[in-house]
């Protein structure tokens, strides 16, 4: 353990964070478990020593939700498994655990898949918590609905397994609760996917000009696309395809073979301001690690980052005036704002995650100077407030909750979620939301 005031506090305090816009927050101490049987030992010191719990998995959060205020943070950095059993198709991993940099190409060498984070370098333990918005969600589901089983240290310090069957409330909070988790998973077991057999894209890039008729027509469109078919549409600098932001709508198939993404990727042929595209590219064979590598690229290590979200609903008309700025005033040359398809709707499982909406929305800024923190944050505050007449909730996984409060989890989800704390850790053991009451806050705008 090492505790506030030591040697070696200050780096472990900020150990494999991402998001270098780092906090003051000070915990009490950090301890690196490397067994199941030390994360039981760390909770059971916690109690004793009146200290509130947090934990770290891949320390991707954007608002570091693992640095609180005189708790002692359990950092999973040192659980390191990965085993797949080929029977049942389930790969049983530790939180810490990169799904796209390590799970993924585990996997591959076995033939499967899991809809694990775009970004490679993202731990599955936070990804999954938050719901895991992963590679096709809108045709293969959630993350989080292939989590068969979690183990799980519990606030009374005991090691318990949670599944359809035993603990099952825990199994249904730890599909969606995030941060509001009451406990420590130090394993999450996975029902994986076969490798998919042929992946192909198409890329269209527009000039800004052409954004409100191609994101109408996107709007109208993305929900009759075949549900193989990722849809994504991005405003970022590319200087290799103009000196400033483009617009970009993406089709990514994960289909069986060249025929069927051929298919799949049909409808964007039909994209009325294709003649004006500055880039076409029409089904055209990629890898999942080619697309991992690019997003990678988007996600650079070492910078300051302000990130928001909303998930909206309504008509063109309405929807995309309320995003055009967004999209169209990026604050700097690395800052990117993605609309992802999520239509049709799948109806949702019985899980904590509960409030989703047809289209995603979300803006990410990095940069590097401390001068500029309050210009990106306040551009990332104006747009959001642009979306409010459309907005039905957010995404916890993209959320900052201290800044920008909506509702996350359903009314009867969040009610659901006090109760299991009621009964599992009562006396608040783990340090919960930061700005927790916006969690169960009603629908606002």
């Amino acid at each position: 353990m090492i505790s506030r005031g030591t040697a070696g506090f200050e780096g472990a305090r900020v150990d494999r964070i991402f998001n270098r816009r780092l906090p003051e927050r000070q915990p009490a101490a950090v301890v690196r478990p490397e067994t199941e049987a030390d994360v039981v030992t760390a909770v059971r010191l916690a109690r004793d020593r009146g200290w509130q719990v947090a934990v770290r998995s891949g320390g991707h959060s954007w608002a570091q939700w693992s640095l609180r205020d005189d708790a002692l943070v359990i950092d999973l950095g040192g659980l390191r498994e990965m085993e797949y059993d080929a029977a049942t198709g389930i790969v049983t991993a530790s939180p810490s655990t990169q799904g796209g940099a390590e799970l993924a190409p585990y996997l591959a060498e076995r033939g499967r898949f899991f809809v694990g984070g775009h970004c490679p370098t993202v731990g599955i333990g936070g990804f999954l918590l938050q719901g895991g918005q992963g590679w096709n969600a809108r045709g293969w589901g959630w993350a989080a609905e292939y989590v068969v089983a979690v183990d799980v240290v519990t606030a009374d310090g005991e090691l318990v397994r949670a599944d359809a069957t035993q603990n099952t409330d825990l199994y249904w909070a730890a599909r969606g609760a995030g941060p509001g988790f009451p406990g420590v998973v130090t394993r999450f077991h996975l029902q994986t996917r076969p490798l998919p057999g042929h992946v192909a894209h198409t890329v269209q890039a527009f000039d800004l000009a052409d954004f409100d008729e191609v994101m109408t027509w996107l709007h109208e469109t993305h929900g009759t696309v075949a549900d193989t078919v990722e849809i994504v549409a991005l405003t970022r600098t590319d200087p290799h395809l103009a000196p400033g932001p483009v617009l970009l709508v993406t089709a990514l198939a994960m289909v069986d073979d060249q025929h069927e993404a051929d298919q799949a990727l049909a409808p964007f042929r039909t994209n009325p301001a294709i003649d004006r595209a500055i880039l076409v590219i029409d089904n055209e064979p990629t890898t999942p690690e080619a697309e991992r590598a690019r997003q990678l690229e988007d996600n650079p290590e070492g910078h300051r980052w302000a990130v928001d979200n909303a998930w909206l609903s309504g008509p063109a008309s309405e929807v995309v005036p309320a995003m055009r700025r967004a999209y169209t005033t990026l604050p700097n040359e690395k800052a990117f704002t993605i609309w992802f398809s999520m239509a049709p709707l799948r109806a949702l499982p019985d899980m904590a995650f509960s409030v989703q909406s047809e289209i995603y929305l979300a803006a990410y800024v990095p940069w590097e100077d401390p001068v500029d923190d309050e210009r990106h944050q306040a551009w990332l505050a104006s747009v959001m407030a642009d979306l409010a007449p459309v907005t039905v909730g957010q995404y916890l996984g993209d959320s900052d909750l201290r800044r920008r409060p909506h509702r996350c989890l359903s009314e009867e989800a969040s009610a659901r979620l006090e109760q299991v704390y009621a009964e599992r850790d009562p006396e608040r053991l783990f340090v919960g939301y930061l700005a927790q009451a916006s969690v169960r806050r009603p629908l606002v705008g």
